[in-house]
């Protein structure tokens, strides 16, 4: 197996003091994204469900920050309360500068036992809030002439991956919904781009692709012999957020080590 250099974030002095908003903050990829920006100086602000562990992060990186994170409790299937939440984030410290829709659920299912109720569900859950999110802070964004809005895709159909498949339908939307908002936002300065991870190790994919064979599998898979971290897939969303991708919008950009298998 090959080693990585060591990951060691750049600083952006342009995202210090930007307003972000991040969905499902409190765990997972979304938990280091919301630790990353932080870093970097941000005003962040991350949304979910997960009360108890949201607010550990937010206790433990408030220490020495310019700015303390900020968690809000957000059911994202509701959208009244999305739209209440970016009024509320708005009128207490201003317009959303950067938006990060990282908020997910992979939970596996077979076709068998779709039913309509939960097919609207997954959508609800993996797809539709990415849009009232966008709509919610593209005022603010329009009337300051710039802003950045990044969407989190999967590598999951891009590889065909089982038992996934409204996951994967909905995440294959979101890449044609990126486009359509980067195509009808761009007049106004405002960049809106796709992050799709690959295997990134996480304690819930962990827990999915457990054991020695589904380990050799990844690897086979990809072209680094490394897995990727969440550590990887920061890096390359602190790039998109930051004055560095000016020119980059409409796109989907990968942090999957090279997945070229199934």
């Amino acid at each position: 197996m090959s080693n990585f250099p060591e990951l060691i974030y750049p600083t952006y002095p342009d995202l210090a003091d930007k307003r972000v908003v991040i969905t499902g903050g409190g765990t997972g990829i979304g938990a280091e994204l919301v630790t990353a920006f932080v870093q970097q100086g941000a005003k962040v602000t991350f949304l979910d469900i997960a009360t108890e562990a949201s607010q550990e992060l937010a206790a433990s990186l408030a220490a020495g920050a310019r700015h303390a994170p900020t968690f809000v409790y957000t059911n994202l299937m509701d959208l009244d309360s999305i739209a209440k939440v970016f009024a509320d984030i708005e009128a207490s410290q201003g317009p959303t500068e950067i938006l990060i829709n990282n908020a997910a659920n992979d939970d596996r299912h077979n076709l068998e036992d779709v039913d309509a109720a939960y097919w609207d569900n997954r959508m609800a859950v993996n797809l539709r809030h990415l849009y009232f999110t966008a709509k919610a802070v593209a005022p603010g964004m329009k009337a300051a002439g710039q802003g950045v809005i990044l969407n989190f895709g999967s590598i999951s159909w891009h590889r065909a991956i089982p038992e996934l498949s409204l996951y994967m339908t909905a995440k294959a939307a979101i890449e044609g919904m990126t486009r359509g908002l980067a195509r009808d936002l761009g007049p106004h300065g405002i960049r809106v781009n796709t992050i799709i991870p690959g295997a990134v190790r996480t304690p819930r994919q962990e827990a999915l692709w457990t054991g020695p064979e589904e380990g050799k599998r990844i690897m086979d898979n990809q072209l680094l012999k490394q897995r990727v971290e969440v550590q990887d897939v920061a890096a390359l969303t602190l790039f998109l957020a930051s004055s560095g991708a000016r020119a980059c919008s409409g796109r989907e950009y990968f942090v999957d080590a090279g997945w070229y298998g199934n």
